[in-house]
């Protein structure tokens, strides 16, 4: 009740009918899946007919770069990247430039996930923030697995850079999960898609009826 809905595809036709690059970032914890998460969202650009470009703006924890780059490679996206210690919102600023000057739809930016409790990495999200300019969406990444903890990184993330939708991980590991209603329920911030799968193509849109069937069943 009360969230409302976010369409990537329909945000992306609007922009680009504005001649404006859509920049979305990605925040979540270390360990949710967002990396993975991101490669998935680009892959489903791609394949709807738009070009994105990511922004690997997680500077912070050792082998992020890597594995985003590896990720991208896979589905076949360019990555922006600085070394280890840039700071995050120049390379946000990087990619939204390359953006613009190669005609491409969207900024897909990963950014930091250390502790949810860490006072530095909320002010490095919010200059990226800044930085990242509009339209911009906020993506909060969470793993449908984590229990309580989800209300917990939800309401952390909302009450100091805010977002406006979610997507769950590792859905397809137990398909009771009763936090993703709670998520919805406590910060009123719709669920743009689940992910099923390790595979790039296991990203699917959330359907609400077919998920309460699925748990209520």
């Amino acid at each position: 009740e009360g969230a409302k809905g976010v369409d990537l595809i329909q945000e992306l036709k609007k922009a680009r009918a504005e001649g404006k690059v859509l920049r979305v970032v990605f925040l979540g914890v270390n360990g949710v899946g967002k990396t993975l998460t991101i490669a998935k969202v680009a892959r489903r650009l791609m394949m709807t007919g738009f070009k994105p470009v990511i922004a690997a703006a997680d500077t912070f924890r050792a082998g992020a770069i890597e594995q985003l780059e590896n990720y991208a490679s896979e589905v076949g996206v360019e990555v922006v990247s600085r070394k280890y210690g840039s700071d995050p919102a120049s390379v946000v600023y990087d990619a939204v430039q390359r953006a613009i000057a190669r005609g491409m739809d969207a900024v897909l930016a990963d950014t930091a996930g250390r502790m949810h409790t860490n006072v530095n990495l909320v002010e490095e999200l919010r200059k990226i923030l800044r930085i990242a300019g509009e339209p911009q969406l906020k993506i909060l990444v969470l793993d449908a697995l984590s229990g309580n903890d989800v209300l917990y990184q939800a309401k952390y993330f909302m009450d100091h850079v805010g977002f406006d939708g979610m997507i769950f991980t590792k859905v397809d590991a137990n398909a009771k999960c009763g936090g993703i209603i709670t998520a919805v329920h406590q910060t009123h911030r719709p669920i743009l898609f689940i992910g099923t799968g390790q595979s790039y193509d296991d990203l699917e849109e959330f359907r609400v009826d077919a998920f309460l069937s699925e748990i209520l069943g």
